[in-house]
């Protein structure tokens, strides 16, 4: 539909169409989102949408085309998100921890037309773009808007377009990116609205999640549909204390944070004195929580009502959840199917397991991605059999609550950030020194896990030093994602076809870190 609403053959909504939807109605003047330092109501955030589409379309950006963004949390991410949207483009997120490297793969994997950045993001951004235009957060972003003075181009836009490809990475190593259309997140935003009683009064929502993440991304979509405020944390250096000033003074009334962002809430002294009587729910999840943080969260937050989420980027991310009633009945479960989301368990062979028995759990429904972008093979592999595959192994109890026995292959989830073991092998395996190498994740008391890399040398007698190999990795490797943690070993057990068998890793070296 085009800015005015005045839609062409299209029956479908886009993120573009909810906010010009709140834009025209009596939501007009509410704040919609607000960051550290800025806040816009639903009709200012519409107009500096449709000028900044203007402006894009005048660097030659239109339907299809994908827009990269390499920023930490602002309200100008969600302004880009959603010029694009206006005008049938495609964003591609960046995670700002990466590296020029990683950066570049993105772009050319991508083929990204254009990459915004924020001042903080252009030093590697800028080198990382190679010939692809820069417009850097700033000066610069004003002016393109402050220069678009014509009318927002009047585009139908179907909502079964791309509207993100999301990059998540697989045992390749190769980051791939998942396309999520405008259906796949207006649907998921229906689905939680409805399953976990998402009231037209729950007006504020905080996430301590980033924007470049599915996490941060889909969780703000709901907000968008019902005319609420959405508020942006800080990307980096979590502040329990000031987030929970922000609680109180923001009324927030629902928020999402990752396990150790909850147990770092928890522990704050002046907890009990701040006033968070608006707080209606706590939700997290995106990484593994112990059940004694569970049951301190009860305690520290009795007034709301608390929801663990399971999915994975590909399904936009949601597909399971746990509701407040179940929280101490079932602990340890991720929940139940979402609404509109179909699961099954099956083994190899596509056969539904028993309950109680472990299998691969499998889905189908709305908000299932398109494809990977540009990979037909690994696209057709992922939807084998009709439904597609998750790659983690759980069990069903008797009651239908799902428990998750292991993740995917090789993943490890550190602070709520996947790291794929795969790819933290390539980057050491590049050391003139390494011979060999596996990655397995340990269990680490702040971020719940972190990687352990196990190295072979290729001279016995003048291994590398764990440092060196730490130090070398940082130039390939995202921060978050750097072996603390290395061990010099005489050789990696492999099965008959030379696979290397990490569930005996795991058994010998899992101990290593510290203890959760």
């Amino acid at each position: 539909m085009s800015p005015s609403g005045q839609g062409m053959t299209g029956q479908g909504m886009t993120l573009s169409d909810l906010l010009g939807r709140q834009a025209r109605g009596d939501r007009g003047a509410a704040v919609a989102v607000a960051d550290r330092s800025v806040r816009r109501t639903y009709r200012e955030l519409d107009e500096r949408v449709s000028r900044l589409a203007v402006g894009l379309a005048g660097l030659g950006i239109g339907r299809g085309e994908r827009v990269a963004v390499l920023s930490r949390n602002r309200v100008e991410m969600l302004e880009v998100y959603y010029a694009c949207a206006r005008l049938g483009a495609v964003c591609v997120p960046v995670n700002f921890r990466l590296v020029a490297e990683e950066i570049a793969y993105l772009l050319e994997d991508s083929g990204a037309r254009l990459l915004v950045v924020d001042p903080e993001g252009e030093a590697a951004g800028r080198p990382a773009a190679g010939r692809v235009p820069v417009l850097v957060v700033g000066e610069e972003y004003e002016a393109l808007l402050a220069g678009s003075t014509d009318p927002c181009p009047e585009l139908d836009v179907p909502d079964t377009d791309a509207a993100f490809i999301m990059y998540t990475s697989g045992t390749t190593g190769r980051p791939k990116g998942a396309v999520l259309t405008h259906r796949n997140l207006y649907l998921h935003a229906l689905s939680q609205i409805a399953h976990i009683g998402w009231a037209p009064d729950d007006r504020v929502y905080f996430s301590g999640s980033p924007l470049f993440h599915i996490a941060g991304l889909s969780g703000t979509i709901p907000q968008l549909v019902l005319g609420g405020r959405n508020l942006l944390g800080a990307s980096g250096g979590f502040d329990p204390a000031e987030t929970l000033r922000l609680m109180e003074t923001e009324r927030v009334s629902s928020c999402f944070f990752v396990p150790a962002q909850w147990a770092a809430l928890c522990a704050v002294p002046e907890l009990a004195s701040r006033d968070l009587a608006a707080l209606r729910r706590i939700t997290w999840g995106a990484a593994p929580a112990s059940t004694t943080l569970l049951r301190t969260m009860l305690e520290a937050f009795p007034q709301a009502r608390m929801i663990s989420s399971f999915g994975q980027t590909e399904c936009s991310p949601v597909t399971c959840v746990l509701l407040g009633e179940d929280a101490l009945r079932k602990i340890g479960s991720v929940g139940t199917p979402m609404a509109n989301v179909e699961i099954r368990v099956v083994d190899d062979e596509m056969r539904d397991v028993p309950a109680g028995e472990v299998g691969e759990i499998v889905y189908r429904g709305p908000m299932v991605m398109r494809e990977y972008w540009n990979r037909p093979e690994e696209t057709a592999e992922a939807f084998r059999g009709g439904w597609f595959h998750s790659g983690d192994l759980v069990r069903r109890d008797a009651d239908g609550y799902v428990f998750v026995v292991d993740r995917k292959k090789d993943m490890i989830i550190s602070g709520g950030e996947n790291i794929y073991c795969a790819e933290v092998e390539n980057a050491v395996a590049a050391h003139p020194k390494v011979a060999d190498v596996a990655v397995i994740g340990v269990p680490d008391e702040r971020w719940g896990e972190t990687p352990l890399a196990l190295v072979v040398p290729r001279d016995p007698t003048d291994p590398p030093a764990p440092a060196e190999i730490t130090e070398f990795t940082r130039g390939h490797l995202a921060g978050y994602k750097v072996p603390r943690l290395v061990r010099i070993v005489d050789e990696l057990p492999r099965n008959a076809g030379g696979k290397i068998l990490k569930h005996l890793l795991r058994k010998d070296f899992g101990a290593i870190g510290s203890p959760l």
